[in-house]
């Protein structure tokens, strides 16, 4: 059985807010959620706690909170499958907001209660007043039927919010077709008959039939070949599609949104079409607030490889610091990087600037050789992120991972590390 720890008191302890609001959550879904403002809280399964957390790994009385003057103290109380804090089992401990504590396999995240709670629509969550009017627009425009034009820099998650718009209206049973425009043709937009494709011998549905009854989203409309812009255009406002190579007629109804990072757009009459209604998404600079949010929800598509990784106060303060060319996609890929290092606690490193975030320089000019010395590392890395993550339990490491057991206790045998 692993032994639980006590962790010092940080001199960088963030001041507590007026009130502490405790968030659980297991598979992205809210299990329970409590705001306090001074004294002491009990988490467990069991009806007579402050927090009831249902959940087979929470125990009955699984930990107590209190505040001790501007601290904030986490005791577990003997709990069958423990309490964890930054990937460490714990008996008792200092903890700031913006912590998020292991309950079993829930996570119970300690945010400011005297900030707004966030708004949410679809896959978006925001709490900064920029991406909230944002999600607003989004959701009173989900009702509609008018095409809708989403706005704004590369990766700030055009199709995130166009998927949001299509599960928050009438047509979400139906289908949701991407048409990366950049690529479309004829046959692809419209369907084509047999023969009429090189190498196809069959008749294929085209994006805006499949799309029957739900959504179709064009992503980069200003890069649809000019020669397909009018027939598209006639397309929209007909309700009827010409199939390519025998020019048979399909009625379609679909609800049309488009996401771009150009602004504005041509003047075409196809994108006068395409924008009656127009959501900008800001930059993730400009919503620096939501990071503890993106963060999370980042995580938790990730799955259980990323159960118990938390973003402490001084990585967050590191992550506003930086500009965010990417946005959204450059966030997802530095959490994906730092997961399979098993640290979210060094951002600086990679992303203070162009030469931080090249990987260091490999011992050899060999390519075959740096490219072994690479992934050895990386894998005694993810090998040993696995171990702390499930205690050594070599058995459920492997399954969470997707890896054969005897080929997993090999690799910790090959690393040197210890299972425990």
């Amino acid at each position: 059985m692993t032994s639980s720890s006590t962790r010092p008191v940080s001199a960088d302890f963030v001041k507590l807010p007026t009130r502490v609001r405790l968030v659980a959550r297991a598979d992205g879904v809210t299990l329970a959620r409590h705001a306090f403002t001074r004294g002491r809280v009990t988490v467990g399964s069991a009806p007579g706690n402050d927090v009831v957390i249902d959940h087979p790994t929470v125990s009955r009385r699984h930990l107590e909170l209190s505040t001790e003057g501007e601290a904030l103290y986490v005791k577990d109380l003997q709990s069958k499958n423990g309490t964890r804090l930054a990937g460490s089992r714990i008996g008792e401990a200092f903890v700031s907001v913006g912590h998020v504590l292991l309950v079993g396999v829930v996570e119970l995240r300690l945010e400011d209660g005297d900030q707004p709670e966030a708004v949410k629509f679809g896959g978006l969550e925001a709490i900064s007043p920029m991406m909230r009017e944002a999600i607003e627009q989004l959701a009173a425009l989900a009702n509609k039927t008018t095409p809708v034009l989403i706005e704004g820099e590369a990766g700030t998650g055009h199709e995130t919010a166009a998927r949001a718009l299509h599960l928050g209206g009438p047509r979400a049973e139906r289908p949701f077709e991407l048409v990366d425009c950049k690529t479309a043709t004829a046959a692809s937009l419209f369907g084509h008959s047999r023969g009429a494709v090189p190498g196809v011998d069959r008749e294929r549905p085209g994006a805006l039939t499949r799309a029957a009854g739900g959504t179709v989203f064009f992503d980069a409309p200003e890069t649809l070949p000019v020669e397909l812009q009018q027939p598209l255009l006639r397309a929209l406002q007909d309700g009827m599609v010409r199939r390519f190579g025998d020019g048979q007629q399909f009625i379609i109804d679909v609800r049309v949104i488009s996401g771009t990072t150009v602004h504005p757009l041509p003047g075409s009459d196809l994108f006068k079409h395409l924008a009656p209604e127009r959501v900008r998404l800001p930059a993730l600079r400009e919503r620096l607030q939501d990071l503890p949010l993106l963060v999370r929800h980042i995580l938790e598509t990730l799955g259980p490889r990323a159960r118990g990784f938390v973003l402490s106060p001084e990585t967050l303060t590191q992550l506003e610091a930086h500009h965010w060319p990417g946005n959204m996609r450059e966030l997802h890929d530095f959490i994906e990087k730092a997961l399979a290092l098993g640290d979210l606690s060094s951002p600086a490193a990679t992303l203070d600037d162009e030469d931080a975030q090249a990987p260091a320089a490999p011992a050899t000019l060999d390519y075959k050789q740096a490219r072994e010395e690479a992934l050895t590392s990386f894998e005694r890395e993810y090998v040993a992120h696995l171990l702390r993550t499930f205690d050594g339990n070599v058995s459920k490491a492997s399954r969470e991972a997707g890896l054969d057991r005897a080929y997993l206790h090999r690799l910790i045998k090959r690393h040197g590390l210890d299972e425990k």
